[in-house]
């Protein structure tokens, strides 16, 4: 509306321009006289003008019949194009002319001006793989979709734009949230294109959507064998993908094919934890016990985690608590330091009664790195040690509003899944789930719980009690969801 209004009042000021020109030449004395052939002719400024113009347009109208004339002369010689090229010429230019400026437009966020000058430059250059795609991108920025995807539909016909118009249709069919029509076009666009990575990535987040972990295998081999993707990155996704194999492979009841490829990860990724449990426990289940220690051993001194313990006290689930803590002090013993070592120590010495020592390996822990299940495990100790049931009730406060500690979470959007899964629930993202800890203040707690320390006491003072339900409350937002031993669970329940 307000560029029409411009080239409105810009062609009235011309307009205008023009008149008062005009008008000043024709009060202007004087003159010019032409003799031709014994005429005189005397032209006023006004009338110079004029002719001079008529000159011009006759000049520029010569040269184009002159042209005219040659491709005639050659047409006559035998040059049977020789016509159809010269007109064919000006409607090239004026073809690629509105292609460019339609291509501008698109810069420049005007679709609608894009698609008018899409249809001009298809009017007169007759090549639809230039102009379809200018028309497609264009009805795609002005909302048309339904245009969009006719267009891309013609690009199908032609071998030359049939992979733009296959990705342009599968992009469409992934924004309305279509995933089985998407990576049917994604895997027709990675047969015309392997090597296009864009396709490759979008194809393989499809497949482990999809949990098609084999194509999802031969599609990171592609993307590895084009130079997409580095040798190390390509390792540790492989296996990541060949753990869920082995997992969906568990689900349909083949446990001797899930051992293997439950095998095959943990070699391929010796630290991704859910690889290195799923191999011991394979291995256990073959009855060798010592394969199983030594895979959880190397997990566990990349990264201690409590799927790891768990899978370690499996492989002698009926020893008692002493023999229990004397073999799980060669799985501990390189990563004393380590929280999670602690927390487990700490448990082991809660199952034999060994409340001091819980204590003394706990250490400072609850102090420097408190977590909900630290702090549960120091109330456990004081209640093993006698204290005032008013000094457990705050220990369990305190574990009420602390951090659940390290978990889940996905590296690409921060969400927090209680279990390790091949792609993130939230986002789809496909391998960015890791063992740490959360932001502040992503973990919400009860309304209220700040104030439950004032209530009750810290761990120190024992002068004031907190209602039974409360103390229910704690221990089940605090509890271990697995426990290392049952008889630290019945320890903490005392």
């Amino acid at each position: 509306m307000l560029w029409s209004l411009i080239k409105i009042l810009a062609f009235v000021a011309i307009v205008t321009a023009l008149t008062y020109g005009g008008t000043q030449l024709m009060e202007v004395d004087g003159g010019a006289t032409i003799s031709v052939m014994g005429f005189e002719f005397t032209l006023s400024p006004l009338e110079m003008v004029f002719a001079f113009v008529a000159f011009v347009v006759a000049v520029w109208l010569g040269l184009k019949l002159l042209a005219l004339c040659v491709a005639t002369f050659k047409f006559l010689n035998g040059d049977e194009t020789a016509i159809s090229r010269y007109f064919d010429r000006n409607r090239e230019r004026k073809g690629y002319e509105a292609l460019s400026e339609g291509m501008m437009a698109l810069a420049s966020g005007e679709g609608h001006l894009a698609m008018t000058k899409a249809a001009r430059a298809d009017k007169y250059l007759q090549q639809p793989q230039l102009t379809n795609l200018l028309t497609a991108q264009a009805a795609e920025m002005t909302g048309d979709r339904r245009k969009a995807e006719e267009t891309y539909k013609k690009l199908l016909s032609d071998d030359k734009t049939r992979f733009v118009g296959v990705r342009g249709i599968m992009k469409q069919k992934l924004s309305d949230g279509d995933t089985d029509t998407a990576l049917a076009l994604a895997q027709k666009a990675f047969a015309l294109k392997p090597k296009h990575e864009e396709t490759q990535d979008v194809l393989l987040r499809l497949q482990a959507e999809k949990s098609d972990w084999v194509g999802a295998r031969k599609t990171l081999s592609a993307k590895l064998k084009s130079g997409g993707l580095p040798r190390d990155v390509h390792k540790r996704r492989d296996a990541v993908l060949a753990l869920s194999e082995a997992r969906d492979v568990l689900e349909d009841g083949k446990s001797i094919e899930a051992r293997e490829t439950a095998i095959e990860a943990n070699r391929l990724s010796p630290d991704l934890i859910p690889a290195a449990v799923m191999a011991a426990r394979s291995y256990i289940g073959e009855g060798n016990a010592r394969y199983a220690t030594r895979v959880l051993t190397k997990a566990w001194n990349a990264q201690p985690h409590p799927d790891i313990a768990a899978a370690f006290a499996e492989i002698a689930p009926d020893e008692n608590a002493e023999a229990r803590l004397k073999r799980f002090r060669t799985l501990t013993k390189t990563t004393a330091d380590h929280p999670e070592t602690k927390m487990l120590m700490a448990e082991l010495y809660i199952s034999t009664e060994d409340f001091p020592a819980a204590k003394r390996v706990l250490g400072d822990l609850v102090e420097t790195d408190p977590t909900a299940r630290s702090l549960t495990l120091m109330a456990a100790i004081e209640r093993g040690e006698g204290a005032d049931d008013s000094v457990v009730r705050g220990w369990l406060t305190r574990a009420l509003t602390a951090p659940r500690g390290p978990q889940w979470i996905c590296d690409n959007c921060q969400h927090i899944q209680a279990g390790w899964a091949a792609t993130c629930s939230n986002c789809g993202s496909f391998d960015t789930l890791t063992w740490r800890k959360p932001p502040e203040g992503d973990v919400a707690m009860p309304t209220g719980t700040e104030m439950l320390p004032l209530i009750v006491g810290t761990p120190k003072q024992n002068e004031v009690t907190v209602p039974d339900d409360v103390v229910e409350e704690a221990e089940i937002l605090t509890a271990d969801p697995e426990p290392i031993d049952d008889a630290v669970a019945s320890q903490a329940q005392k």
